[in-house]
């Protein structure tokens, strides 16, 4: 059986749940090689866990499946050139090319979002827009052979439907079964549209100063140049409202 590369490239700051997730499921794909890999094989911490033993990103040689997840650390890793350029270079010769929440800013900045359909983390969506991104509310959203999930846990949804696609749905669901991915979240309070009033304006309050820097400038603000030499825009209105804060990515 031909072997099946899937990298998953990580970054300081990275939501470790953005990659375990569908790393626990696509490492299940027969014939599947897992890299997880950084720059220069570094340790990464990410929200107290140390994932030690990385590869070098730039020693990976090619991929057939590139999924890139987000987290806090999206916005300085959108400055960091080097890294964008591995992200690009592993995605121009995958199959597949995927992302998880944030991590589809990701793959804007290394250019390769322009003229599709992609989705992010609610708090972020507005934030494709000047790469010539179409924003799509849709938990996982395919666009040729991009595949994009929302936030955080949409991760899993994403991977099994990428699985289904490459293994075929039978293959999927008994992966599935085996797994016992059937979600009953106990709360109705997921995505802001159906988040109780006041859980959605604590959450705002709390977590809104994430989106500064040191300097106390949004960075939304601070991003990197989009195409046109646009500059990413501070948040806009969420969805009642409220300001757009990054929330959980």
């Amino acid at each position: 059986m031909a072997a099946f590369h899937v990298v998953f490239p990580l970054y300081p700051g990275v939501t470790h749940l953005d990659f375990t997730g569908p790393h626990q499921v696509l490492s299940r794909l027969p014939g599947a090689q897992v890299h997880v890999a950084s720059m220069g094989g570094q340790d990464i911490e990410a929200e107290g866990l140390v994932f030690t033993r990385l590869e070098d990103l730039t020693q990976v040689g090619r991929c057939d499946l590139i999924c890139v997840p987000g987290g806090f650390g999206t916005t300085d890793a959108m400055l960091d050139e080097a890294f964008v350029a591995e992200i690009r270079r592993l995605a121009s010769g995958a199959k597949y090319v995927t992302s998880v929440c944030t991590g589809s800013l990701l793959l804007a900045a290394a250019g390769l979002l322009q003229g599709r359909r992609a989705a992010t983390h609610w708090a972020w969506r507005e934030l494709l827009h000047p790469f010539g991104v179409t924003v799509d509310e849709g938990r996982v959203v395919r666009c040729g052979n991009v595949f994009t999930g929302g936030g955080v846990t949409a991760g899993i949804d994403l991977a099994f439907t990428i699985v289904a696609e490459i293994a075929g749905q039978e293959f999927a669901q008994a992966l599935q079964l085996g797994l016992e991915y059937a979600p009953e979240p106990p709360f109705q309070s997921g995505r802001p549209e159906i988040a109780p009033e006041a859980v959605l304006d604590s959450v705002l309050e709390r977590l809104g100063p994430l989106r500064q820097g040191p300097d106390g400038r949004r960075r939304a603000g601070r991003g990197p140049p989009a195409p046109d030499g646009l500059i990413l825009p501070p948040p806009r209105s969420g969805g009642r409202g409220r300001p757009g804060y990054f929330l959980g990515a």
